[in-house]
């Protein structure tokens, strides 16, 4: 409970989430700081602020490469959380996880 309540309070900012879907939608290969910071318009300082906060979460890793430091996706941090979102689902009704929307 408490690691999936931190990994949503590093959600639960815009730009935090931005940066995390941008780093989804880059998959394995991740990208750079700076092309991030680029891509989304953020200064460099407040960007490693959030970088740094979804790293804590369990979220995103990091890597220096010579002078840049590269980010990715923790896939499995991720899983984790879309676990513990849906867990639940369908515990009442077994049957309603085969309709279109399981936790109406």
């Amino acid at each position: 409970m408490d690691e999936a309540a931190s990994m949503f309070t590093a959600l639960g900012q815009g730009t935090r989430l931005s940066v995390f879907r941008l780093l989804v939608e880059h998959g394995n290969s991740g990208l750079q700081a700076g092309e991030i910071s680029r891509l989304l318009q953020v200064n460099d300082s407040t960007l490693s602020r959030h970088l740094a906060r979804l790293e804590q979460a369990g979220l995103v890793t990091s890597r220096r490469e010579t002078r840049h430091i590269h980010y990715a996706v923790v896939w499995n941090g991720m899983d984790d959380l879309i676990r513990f979102i849906v867990s639940d689902c369908c515990r009442r009704d077994p049957t309603s996880c085969l309709k279109e929307s399981c936790c109406d």
